[in-house]
């Protein structure tokens, strides 16, 4: 019995924690990426892959995605101290270690080799680049205000990675959708940014509000979305794909535009959880009309 509680009592901690990190990494928020790595599979495999390739792409996409978030907050964990507006965060308010969050980005890694090991040779190889794409983009604030379009490119590789991982090779075609992934991301995270337009000033950190002002980003990251369509047309046009496909970028364009009418530069208060998860509705929306226009070919 005391063998039996003291296994118990080792246990809670660890579910605890664990808990509180997929908490901490918004562990449900994979959906934004996730959709746009079927596309590329299916849009590879000209329809369905198999059961074996989707279920191992769904764990290496959850899996990079964990180990990538995970390592953000390592990486800014005493940046988010010092923000009002993050203090609250798992790490600086010491309802984490580092060392746990350590862990979990090591086993998140090393299941993300794994997975990519069981789909082909290819993407075994290439995996280490994947990683290091999506953690060292935690860095790039520190250097460069163009850290959106790096995090939009640690998103956007997911279609490309998806390709590989049906066809154990690269089509350029697949390539504008990685591209329009990189400026989908990359426009919500300057939204985002300009919640912290004064901090980075005060921290000596890079981002489109603080080089460009409010205002102005707001326009870049209009912009950053007007990229995203075009590339999207661009991908049907080139994969032939039918009108399914077109009312999907429809859908999408409307559900940007409705984004964008919500946020102003003299308010920002409906930047909030929900605005973030009507990106998750955006994928999947893009995602549900490809499906369907390939399958019912």
């Amino acid at each position: 019995m005391s063998l039996f509680a003291s296994f118990y009592n080792d246990l809670v901690p660890l579910f605890r924690n664990l808990r509180v990190t997929l908490e901490m990494i918004k562990w449900e928020h994979s959906v934004f990426a996730l959709p746009f790595a079927l596309c590329g599979a299916m849009l590879a495999a000209n329809g369905r892959p198999t059961l074996h390739q989707l279920a191992w792409i769904i764990v290496a996409m959850v899996s990079a995605r964990s180990a990538a978030m995970a390592f953000n907050r390592l990486a800014d964990a005493s940046l988010d101290a010092a923000n009002p507006r993050t203090q609250t965060r798992a790490l600086p308010a010491g309802t984490l270690t580092p060392g746990f969050v350590t862990i979990f980005v090591i086993v998140s890694c090393a299941i993300f080799i794994v997975a990519a090991s069981q789909l082909n040779r290819l993407t075994l190889a290439l995996s280490p680049v994947a990683l290091a794409i999506v953690l060292l983009y935690s860095y790039t604030k520190r250097f460069t205000r163009w850290s959106h379009l790096m995090l939009g490119l640690a998103l956007g590789i997911a279609p490309a990675a998806a390709w590989i991982a049906v066809r154990a090779s690269l089509d350029p075609r697949i390539l504008l959708l990685t591209a329009a992934v990189t400026f989908w991301v990359a426009g919500f995270d300057v939204l985002y940014a300009c919640q912290d337009h004064a901090f980075d000033h005060q921290a000596g950190l890079h981002s489109v509000p603080r080089y460009f002002g409010i205002a102005n980003s707001l326009w870049i990251s209009r912009l950053f979305h007007l990229l995203m369509l075009l590339l999207l047309i661009s991908l049907i046009i080139s994969f032939g794909l039918g009108k399914l496909a077109i009312v999907g970028v429809a859908i999408v364009a409307s559900l940007l535009t409705y984004e964008h009418s919500l946020v102003k530069a003299h308010d920002l208060s409906k930047l909030n959880a929900a605005f973030f998860t009507m990106n998750g509705v955006i994928s999947v929306v893009f995602f549900c009309f490809v499906a369907g226009d390939l399958l019912l070919r």
